[in-house]
């Protein structure tokens, strides 16, 4: 990467950059992400550690902290899902793929919690891994 893959939410109130080239992206088809985004999966990509930061509008930012799971950040005034985080290690970052400005350079390579999948739309049969829990 020449110069840092950058995103934000829909209003523009928050923005965040990735200075290292994505480790890999996957689809999550858990109940939590269903209810958090309203669809039937959520697609994210894992950072190298150190290489995610919000750089501007970091007051604006929310939380939903579930018990047992990631953090899950979005913009408090548009309500952008934006990113996850390890609330143990706040390093371990997954970045919401619609959230960047252009193309992140990585496709999801896995489908997890394929268990709790939504039953009004089957997962596609694009020959990805499936994981009844996590990837």
């Amino acid at each position: 990467m020449t110069e840092p893959l950058t995103g934000g939410c829909g209003c523009g109130a928050v923005r965040f950059e990735v200075t290292e080239p994505l480790v890999a992206a996957g689809y999550c088809h858990c109940t939590r992400c269903q209810h958090r985004t309203g669809t039937a999966a959520a697609i994210s990509a894992s950072v190298k550690p150190g290489s995610f930061r919000v750089v501007s509008g970091e007051d604006r930012l929310r939380a939903w902290k579930p018990a047992g799971g990631f953090e899950k950040w979005f913009c408090g005034d548009c309500g952008s899902a934006l990113f996850s985080r390890n609330p143990d290690d706040h390093e371990q970052v997954g970045v919401r793929l619609g959230a960047f400005d252009r193309d992140p350079g990585v496709r999801p390579s896995w489908h997890q919690f394929v268990g709790y999948a939504a039953p009004w739309e089957p997962i596609p049969d694009d020959g990805l891994p499936r994981y009844l829990e996590g990837g």
